[in-house]
């Protein structure tokens, strides 16, 4: 069994996440919530997080602190892009708070949400909503040992995938749905593929 978490450990840690203001913004006792559970030095966590748990035992506890930077990144304001209302399945329909996937270019994927409503254009950013937050953690570990094989590879995919895709931390949990049917059933969350497509010139990149 692996002592401390280092390269190729898993490692299940119970946490909170909290803003500067002490607001909880998640954690594993929250109603729904799970321990982080994951092999340890394959990207998985925010670069910040991974970093302060390195060298940590089961049963230790541990108040930390991420600056943005090593967290979801500091707010980038030419993410936040106005889109025609045309260009949405059912405009009507949008609401404040929204979110969805654009596809640019060769298949590449962008998750926004919906920041403000005009008559014809609708804001989005495309920021994470952890962007340029300082994030809080309270953590304790509550297992360490060695990853299976396995769970190895499994880790290794879900970094080459994320590499090609964008980076994920604990708190990223927006879907990517593509198909027409799904992207209505769910009030607009995702734009329709095929209008990505048709109006792909239009939009901004």
């Amino acid at each position: 069994m692996a002592a401390t978490i280092q390269a190729n450990s898993y490692a299940t840690v119970a946490y909170t996440l909290k803003t500067p203001e002490g607001v909880v913004i998640d954690g594993s006792s929250v109603e729904g919530g799970e321990p982080i559970q994951y092999v340890h030095g394959y990207g998985t966590l925010v670069p910040g997080l991974e970093a302060a748990l390195e060298g940590l035992k089961a049963g230790d506890a541990k108040e930390i602190v991420i600056p943005a930077d090593e967290g979801f990144g500091e707010r980038d304001e030419d993410l936040v892009l106005i889109i025609d209302r045309t260009e949405f399945p059912d405009p009507a329909a949008i609401e404040l708070g929204d979110e969805f996937v654009a596809e640019f270019g060769e298949g590449e994927e962008l998750a926004m949400r919906v920041v403000e409503i005009q008559k014809d254009v609708v804001r989005v950013d495309a920021n994470h909503p952890l962007a340029g937050v300082d994030l809080h953690y309270s953590i304790k570990v509550e297992e360490v040992r060695d990853a299976t094989p396995e769970e190895i590879e499994q880790a290794r995919a879900e970094q080459e995938e994320d590499d090609d895709d964008h980076e994920h931390g604990p708190d990223c949990d927006h879907d990517h749905d593509e198909d027409d049917e799904d992207l209505e059933d769910e009030d607009d969350d995702d734009l329709d593929e095929e209008e990505d497509e048709e109006e792909e010139d239009e939009k901004p990149s």
